[in-house]
């Protein structure tokens, strides 16, 4: 006779915000499970009757870890309204900045948020196990104490150009409030050469750069960590050997579909911001794939759903035509009637799907044999997935896959920048609706705007998380982390550190400490930190 249990789980993660868990297992293995968004902040009322470039300043502070991320998208919104010009040396300025925010966030997410899940002790019976704790145990591991020192260094380039990090508003309509000098660019190169020598090749990669981007395929990645010892014991290889061999890929499969804005613009491609010739000046190319095939992305075809919500009912709309949200009473985990209103997220639809945002999404848009000739182009992990298929193992391999082209890209750009060039081109501004998305470091993220009377009338934003960590739609579907938990095996209720790494592979924007309860006699389980 099949075991069933329920265990509510709270909270799940180690960043900002709050993410509880409702799982129902038979036999230990997740059937069903239900995320929920514990906190409400509510920026998009904070928002309304102000002054449109109130977003400059107010929305970087929505998050402290991709700040720049919404500076890129609020500036981005006001050019598409304001029919701006930006100068080749702007979008530079704004590609450097989002670049470095996002490879600073790679070490100190995978090893403060999720390779310190792999020295637990579920995994203590695993040969590789005594080395990835002697790495990767939080806070004593060797890689974990360089790799999180190393990721202040990008930052470092971003103050330069934006004044500070975080919460930085350099980027506006029209351009950049900065002119960086030629002491600028030579001390962003100097920095950026220390985090490559002190911990991009030396410890992550065990190689060059230029060897690692040789790898094309998946076959190319397992040839690679053998090739010599330095590359198989580098991080890089360390994280391939022990993810098989703990069974990451086994695990995390998720709603099979997954979407991406695309990010840094061409500088000589969106010089006069319109929303519909973005996709075609983005490097980093933007689309939806279906899991057979690619379609190009259109914004019109988001909806979100509030059924599930704790705000009023209104029907599924596009940001545009949203009203703000109107909140309603709130529960916690156990009191939540998961038929109805369980969370604070709302639940994106891209074309009536659930889909995936972040690296593995963008990896995947990279593959795409239709990308233009200044767009990336790397076949990789459309064979992992052909090969292996989605999982905790394959979304932490994209992020981690990223770091070396961010690199080349950021000292690309720095070349690019000419300093008796303009930096910035006063707009007129005007009513109308707007429009601004870039990928930040967990993936899709995207301001609209509508400005009337010269005061913003309505804002929404969609960030990553609320695509990965929604609700239920109006029909039912789960949202994509509820759906990747769905077949994991939890080995201990006690320490149920599989659903930890599962949100942690998406990394959602969460908190530190759980605490796990029996969903039918309320007893807590345990109290331990993540």
């Amino acid at each position: 006779m099949a075991i069933s249990k329920e265990l509510n789980i709270s909270p799940v993660g180690r960043v900002e915000g709050d993410l509880d868990v409702k799982v129902y297992m038979e036999d230990g293995v997740v059937t069903r499970a239900h995320t929920q968004a514990a906190m409400f902040r509510g920026f998009e009322q904070i928002m309304a009757g102000k002054d449109p470039q109130s977003g400059l300043i107010v929305t970087p502070r929505i998050c402290g870890i991709c700040g720049g991320s919404h500076l890129y998208c609020a500036s981005s919104a006001l050019d598409t309204v304001w029919e701006t010009t930006l100068p080749p040396n702007a979008l530079l300025l704004r590609a450097l900045g989002q670049a470095c925010e996002t490879i600073q966030s790679i070490p100190r997410w995978f090893y403060a948020i999720f390779a310190t899940d792999m020295a637990n002790k579920k995994f203590a019976n695993k040969p590789l196990y005594s080395e990835v704790v002697k790495r990767w145990a939080a806070y004593v591991g060797t890689s974990f104490q360089k790799g999180v020192t190393a990721s202040a260094l990008p930052v470092q380039v971003y103050a330069l150009f934006g004044g500070q990090w975080p919460h930085s508003s350099y980027m506006v309509p029209g351009g950049v409030m900065s002119a960086p000098t030629l002491k600028d660019i030579t001390r962003a190169h100097a920095i950026m050469n220390q985090f490559r020598k002190d911990w991009l090749e030396s410890i992550f990669l065990g190689c060059s750069i230029e060897r690692y981007r040789q790898i094309k395929t998946w076959d190319d990645m397992l040839a690679w960590v053998e090739e010599n010892e330095s590359q198989k014991n580098s991080d890089m290889g360390l994280f391939i050997r022990a993810g098989l061999e703990f069974g990451l890929q086994k695990f995390g499969q998720g709603v099979g579909k997954y979407i991406a804005y695309g990010t840094y613009i061409h500088k000589d491609l969106w010089n006069k911001p319109k929303i519909d010739t973005r996709q075609h000046a983005v490097i980093s190319p933007g689309g939806f794939y279906d899991g057979k095939n690619f379609h190009d992305f259109n914004h019109l075809d988001i909806m979100e759903h509030v059924g599930h919500a704790w705000y009023k009912d209104v029907p599924a709309a596009h940001p545009w035509d949203e009203p703000l949200p109107t909140p309603l009473p709130s529960q916690n985990l156990a009191n939540s009637d998961f038929g109805g209103k369980y969370s604070w997220a709302k639940a994106p639809r891209y074309t009536g799907y659930a889909a995936e945002a972040g690296p593995l999404s963008r990896v995947i848009m990279n593959a795409n044999p239709k990308n233009e000739k200044h767009q990336i182009q790397d076949p990789l992990f459309l064979d992992i997935m052909e090969k292996i298929g989605p999982s905790v193992f394959t979304r932490t391999l994209a992020r981690l896959h990223e770091t070396a082209r961010l690199y080349d890209y950021i000292d690309e750009w720095l070349r690019q920048i000419d300093l008796n060039g303009e930096f910035y081109i006063k707009p007129t501004e005007k009513d109308g609706k707007g429009f601004g998305c870039t990928e930040a470091a967990r993936g899709a993220l995207a301001h609209w705007i509508e400005i009337e009377n010269g005061v913003i009338k309505n804002y929404q934003v969609m960030a990553p998380t609320t695509w990965n960590v929604g609700p239920n739609d109006d029909k039912g579907n789960p949202g994509p982390i509820e759906a990747a938990l769905e077949g994991t095996e939890i080995e201990d209720p006690h320490d149920p550190v599989e659903v930890g790494m599962v949100a942690r592979s998406f990394d959602s924007c969460l908190v530190c400490t759980v605490h796990a309860h029996d969903a039918k006699n309320g007893k807590e389980l345990a109290r331990f930190k993540l």
